[in-house]
């Protein structure tokens, strides 16, 4: 559910792999001229996603529909909409900053026309090392990102340039992701599983595995992570480490504490409506329409298309647009949740490309409900339908969508860090926003429920004591590939399926502001795992605990340490990072010209105060100290600083307005009379 920044999401470029530094500004680093050169030595455009090389030998594989240009020792792949641009460039070099530098003029002919913020380095990686990413400064008004890696192999290095239009760059993160997919050394290959022998989970490996949770914990900040592992339908490993609220050291976690497990509601989800495809109730291939008439979807001629598996298959083209629910869900319904629908038109063809929409996964488990339970208003039907079809089947008798039931017993509380680095309360009220889409995004659970339910999945759709409770085709129709998200990794009915190391590792993370959690497991090998974890530096963790899981399980080389380590000091430098750009207090300047009270119609108000020296702005659910920022253009934005929150709103000063920009969209607010 949260909205990361674009570096996370486009390619192996970025330096900090899982989660960008939490206060470094929203807007990434420096553009170039769009326009390249004409001249070049070989074009192309490419019919399919193609294997190639760059001039010293390193593979990759260039998207399907992008322009692949050589120009020297650069391979340049251009987006279809020719504003966007990968560059790798081989270099002799004798360091990542020189090799960074002969990149930008191997690709432009000039060096970057943005200043350098700071560099970081990068967990040795895939046969890559020295690995250092670059980031610069460039005015929000640019739209774009652009970042700069450099790796080193083989005596020489290898620097990605991304120069990106925000926009596109969220729209093809999958296509990015195929580039970055098998970015490798000259003669060099990506450690695989495929054909070993797992090993069990002994005390001995899940001894290091308690290690790695427990220095990954401190690393990045987090107050407490739940885990459990299952193994040969055994539960090898079920509790938690840390606390459930870092101001009450004495709550400690365990098996049973709540969690918001966030975006891994769509797998359950999906199978509630794999019951349903069970019982004969609706196919897969079902148009919507004929389940829910009141379905719309942009244009009449795109709502006749739509079949259940296209609102829970991240394949639709309809990109995020989850701000005007964040901020303006105050009176937000199911229903009126499904009439946003009808306003919103897909930006790709079915199929096309990765595109992840929180609405409409919330429309497939509403449809879902409204076919179980047709008297019941939407929200109660996939209610009761969740518990009736998933909850109580499965013994998940903790897992719930009541918030009050939650918080009202053994429950983690939600945290971010503030400007200071520090960890803080984030504000729980926020979460409150993905009541109204649950099935996206709203379930609380525990590490033994969600094990209850991975070891489901293990046995094929069996129970403990062999009892059937779905059918095989039905369930595993859901890891079908709907969708790529890069050359190792699909996206299917709200799961995932990962075979970057050579076996398939089936997985959905789950992000809400302050939790963040993953659920995974391997059916080839009959091992899964849970993490859930209370803290925003948990994004890194979970990401990093897969690849612990798989290397404790295959006697893997030990990268999943140093990975989270390097996290770490990611996230610490991302603070000072934050403080080159970042006016706190608010400028005193800027902050005299705002008006007192700005409004968006889809996003609501914005009340604006000062109180010692500091501006506030309260956006209803949310209220935050805001900093400013002026870029070199002049350009003033205004940057919210609440824990949880940390750079993630920023509002650029345009004449009298503020406008507030997510990857696809435009919010103006205008001052209120």
């Amino acid at each position: 559910m949260k909205r990361v920044a674009i570096c996370s999401l486009v390619l192996v470029a970025c330096s900090s792999p899982a989660t960008p530094p939490p206060a470094a500004p929203v807007t990434p680093p420096a553009a170039v001229p769009a326009a390249l050169p004409a001249t070049t030595s070989h074009a192309q455009t490419l019919a399919a996603d193609t294997p190639e090389t760059t001039a010293f030998g390193n593979t990759f594989v260039a998207p399907a529909g992008w322009l692949l240009e050589r120009r020297g020792d650069a391979a340049i792949i251009r987006a279809p909409e020719g504003s966007s641009t990968i560059a790798l460039v081989d270099v002799h070099a004798d360091n990542a900053a020189d090799a960074v530098a002969a990149a930008w003029l191997a690709y432009q002919n000039t060096p970057p026309k943005w200043k350098l913020l700071d560099h970081a380095g990068a967990a040795d990686r895939d046969g890559w090392t020295k690995r250092e990413g670059f980031e610069y400064d460039v005015p929000p008004n640019e739209k774009r990102v652009v970042s700069a890696s450099a790796m080193f192999a083989n005596g020489t290095w290898m620097v990605v340039l991304a120069d990106l239009e925000i926009a596109v760059a969220e729209k093809r993160a999958g296509q990015l992701a195929v580039i970055g997919s098998k970015l490798l050394p000259h003669g060099k290959a990506r450690e695989s599983f495929a054909g070993k022998q797992a090993h069990d989970l002994d005390a001995e490996r899940l001894a290091s595995i308690a290690t790695f949770i427990t220095n990954a914990e401190a690393e990045m900040r987090v107050p407490g992570v739940g885990y459990g592992i299952v193994q040969h339908g055994k539960v090898v490993f079920a509790g938690g480490i840390g606390v459930r609220d870092f101001a009450k050291p004495n709550l400690k976690v365990d098996a049973d504490t709540e969690f918001m497990i966030a975006s891994n509601t769509k797998q359950l989800t999906t199978l509630m409506l794999a019951k349903l495809v069970d019982t004969g109730k609706l196919r897969w291939d079902t148009l919507v329409t004929s389940l829910l008439p009141s379905f719309r979807l942009g244009t009449d001629d795109v709502t006749k298309q739509v079949e259940v598996k296209h609102l829970i298959c991240a394949c639709t083209g309809l990109p995020r647009q989850d701000l005007e629910m964040i901020l303006n869900f105050k009176g937000l319904t199911p229903e009126k949740a499904m009439d946003v629908l009808a306003t919103m038109q897909p930006t790709s063809k079915f199929g096309e490309m990765f595109q992840y929409s929180n609405l409409l996964a919330a429309a497939g488990g509403f449809v879902g409900g409204h076919v179980a339970y047709p008297k019941l208003e939407l929200g109660a039907a996939y209610d009761k339908a969740m518990q009736t079809l998933v909850f109580d089947p499965l013994a998940m008798k903790e897992t719930t969508f009541d918030y009050a039931r939650a918080l009202h017993g053994d429950h983690a509380e939600p945290h971010g860090l503030d400007i200071d680095g520090k960890i803080a309360h984030a504000p729980m009220a926020m979460n409150y926003a993905v009541a109204p889409v649950r099935p996206a995004g709203a379930a609380w659970s525990t590490v033994h429920d969600m094990l209850a339910y991975v070891e489901m999945e293990l046995a094929q759709g069996k129970l403990p004591g062999g009892k059937p409770y779905i059918g095989i085709a039905p369930l595993r129709a859901r890891e079908a590939p709907q969708v790529a998200i890069g050359e190792n990794e699909t996206y299917g009915m709200g799961l995932m399926v990962d075979k970057t190391y050579g076996v398939s590792v089936v997985h959905h993370g789950g992000d809400v502001f302050g939790f963040h959690s993953d659920v995974i497991w391997l059916p080839d090998y009959d091992v899964g795992a849970v993490i859930l974890t209370n803290g925003d530096g948990g994004t890194s963790i979970r990401d990093r605990f897969q690849r612990k899981l798989l290397e404790v399980l295959f006697d893997g080389n030990p990268e999943a340490d140093a990975a989270i380590a390097s996290d770490g000091k990611a996230l610490i430098d991302g603070f000072a990072i934050a403080r080159k750009v970042l006016t706190i207090p608010a400028d005193p300047t800027a902050s005299a010209k705002l008006a007192a009270k700005y409004s968006n119609a889809a996003l609501g108000t914005i009340a604006v105060s000062h109180k010692a020296g500091k501006t506030f702005f309260d956006f209803g659910p949310l209220q935050s100290e805001m900093a400013t920022r002026t870029a070199e253009d002049g350009t003033v934005s205004f940057l919210s600083l609440a824990p949880g929150f940390l750079g993630q709103l920023e509002l650029v000063v345009s004449g009298d307005n503020l406008v507030l920009r997510d990857a696809q969209h435009e919010y103006v607010y205008t001052p209120v009379k």
